[in-house]
C-alpha cells in the first residue's frame, strides 16, 4: 500500500512561485515514474509533468514548459514541482500519482490558487 501526501499549495499572485511536494510512504518509489496532475471543477484531470525513475527523463504539458520544473529526491521518497511565473489558468487542485505493480495511487491533492 502506497500513501502519497501533497503539500505546498496556497494562494499566490500572478507571476509568483510555489513549490509543491509529494511525500510517499509504504513503498520505495525509486523504480517508478512519478507524475503531477491537476484538475479544475468540471474538467478532466490533466497531466502536468512526469519524471522517470532515475530523474533524467522529464516531460511537461506545453502550457507549463519553461515555467514548471519537476524533480525527485529518492532518498526522501519525495517528488517536487517548482512552479514559477504562475498564471490564473494554473489555478487547480494538484495531485501526484504513481503506478506500482499495475495499481494507480493518488495523493489527496493540494489547492493552488493564482490571483490576478
Amino acid at each position: 500500500q502506497v500513501q502519497l501526501v501533497e503539500s505546498g499549495g496556497g494562494l499566490v499572485q500572478v507571476g509568483g512561485s510555489l513549490r509543491l511536494s509529494c511525500a510517499a510512504s509504504g513503498s520505495t518509489l525509486d523504480d517508478y515514474a512519478l507524475g503531477w496532475y491537476r484538475q479544475v471543477p468540471g474538467k478532466e484531470r490533466e497531466l502536468v509533468a512526469v519524471i522517470g525513475y532515475l530523474g533524467g527523463t522529464k516531460n511537461y504539458v506545453d502550457s507549463v514548459k519553461g515555467r514548471f520544473t519537476i524533480s525527485r529526491d529518492n532518498a526522501k521518497n519525495t517528488v517536487y514541482l517548482q512552479m514559477n511565473s504562475l498564471k490564473p489558468e494554473d489555478t487547480a487542485v494538484y495531485y501526484c500519482r504513481v503506478v506500482v505493480s499495475g495499481r494507480i495511487y493518488w495523493g489527496q491533492g493540494t489547492q493552488v490558487t493564482v490571483s490576478s
